[in-house]
């Protein structure tokens, strides 16, 4: 059984070196999708996908933080994932801000371009989320590499349904409250990740275990 707040089986499986390839296949399959729908939302001007390709940026980013700190105490492992929180929220905001600029002066994307692209985005992040599911209930590092999977799933059956909105009403709309929705959840796990890694900085037990 998981234990949330166990800083001697936490320390085990950051040590796991299945995690380890666990992490460097996730690395690898977001950065590779992170390419496939930065060419695809610009080729099908879809802010959505554009949102979901910075996302797997990011995600690829987290997962290179969080494979560099493996081993590390808890503190730095809590303090690297402070930091992924506040680049999570960083592009949440960023995604917003380009929704409301789109908003104004964008055009109807390609439906059938959302749609595919965001299917296959799909099937790459169920099977990240499945190899990281036993790993969702570690420490605030380990956290928030299991919200970024679980995020990029939602993400990807929302681009789904947008691109089949924009088919329908011949809108950008569906396009633009998806990012919307996107950004959101960014936001939403970024301050569960800040607060859990706050809680661990502040927690007499993880202060032992750095200074040990």
């Amino acid at each position: 059984m998981a234990c949330d707040g166990c800083a001697p089986e936490d320390l085990g499986v950051a040590d796991d070196q299945r995690f380890r390839r666990v992490l460097w296949l996730a690395l690898i399959a977001n950065f590779v999708m992170f390419g496939v729908e930065l060419v695809a939302s610009w080729w099908g001007d879809s802010v959505a996908l554009q949102a979901d390709a910075l996302d797997f940026f990011g995600d690829a980013a987290n997962y290179a933080i969080s494979l560099f700190v493996l081993g590390m105490s808890l503190q730095r492992r809590a303090y690297a994932a402070l930091f992924k929180g506040l680049t999570m929220a960083a592009f949440g905001l960023w995604v917003i801000a380009t929704a409301v600029q789109r908003a104004i002066t964008g055009s109807v994307p390609d439906p059938a371009t959302m749609g595919a692209i965001a299917l296959l985005a799909l099937l790459v992040n169920v099977a990240v989320a499945l190899m990281l599911y036993r790993y969702r209930s570690g420490d605030s590092n380990m956290r928030s590499i299991w919200l970024c999977s679980r995020n990029d799933a939602i993400g990807n059956l929302a681009v789904v349904a947008a691109a089949s909105g924009v088919f329908m009403l011949g809108s950008r709309w569906p396009d633009l409250l998806v990012a919307m929705l996107i950004a959101g959840l960014s936001l939403s796990a970024a301050v569960q990740v800040a607060r859990q890694a706050l809680s661990e900085l502040r927690s007499p037990v993880y202060g032992r275990s750095a200074s040990g």
